[in-house]
C-alpha cells in the first residue's frame, strides 16, 4: 500500500489555485491587448498592462509546476525568466524572428527590447505575489489546520 507524502493535498491545492489564477491572468492580458485600443485606453497603459500581466503569468506558472517553493523563491525564478526573455529580443535569428512576428511568438516573446519591459515585470511578479498571497489564506491555511489536527 502506498502512502501520500504529507503535504501532498495542500501542493495539489496550491497549484490548481495558481493555475485557475493564471488562466485569470492571460484571459485579462488577452483582453487587454485585444480590447484595451479599441475601448480607448491609453498605449501606455496597453503595453506595460499586458508586460505586467505576462510577469504575473509567469510567476503563477513557476508556481504550478513548483508549488512547494517559497513566494520569493518562485519570484526569483519568473524575474530571471523574465529577463532570459526580455535580453533574448536582442538575438535575431530567421526562426526566432519569423516566431516573433507570429501571434503567439508575439504574446510569449516579444518583439522589440525595451529596458522599461524589466520594471513592468518586477511590478507584475510583485502582483502576482500578492495575489497569490490572498488566494491562498483561505483554502490551503484550511487544508494545512486539518492536516496538523489529523
Amino acid at each position: 500500500m502506498h502512502e501520500t507524502q504529507p503535504g501532498t493535498p495542500v501542493a495539489l491545492q496550491t497549484s490548481l489555485i495558481r493555475a485557475a489564477l493564471a488562466l485569470a491572468v492571460i484571459a485579462c492580458g488577452l483582453s487587454l491587448r485585444w480590447y484595451g485600443f479599441p475601448l480607448g485606453l491609453p498605449a501606455f497603459i496597453v503595453k506595460y498592462g499586458g508586460s505586467l500581466l505576462w510577469a504575473t503569468m509567469v510567476f503563477l506558472l513557476a508556481g504550478v509546476v513548483l508549488p512547494r517553493l517559497t513566494r520569493s523563491q518562485l519570484a526569483a525564478i519568473a524575474i530571471v525568466i523574465a529577463a532570459v526573455v526580455e535580453f533574448s529580443r536582442l538575438m535575431h535569428t530567421p526562426w526566432l524572428d519569423a516566431f516573433r512576428l507570429t501571434t503567439a511568438g508575439a504574446l510569449l516573446l516579444g518583439r522589440i527590447f525595451s529596458l522599461w519591459n524589466l520594471l513592468a515585470y518586477a511590478v507584475g511578479i510583485a502582483f502576482g505575489m500578492w495575489i497569490d498571497r490572498v488566494a491562498m489564506r483561505g483554502p490551503v491555511a484550511t487544508i494545512k489546520a486539518g492536516a496538523r489536527l489529523a
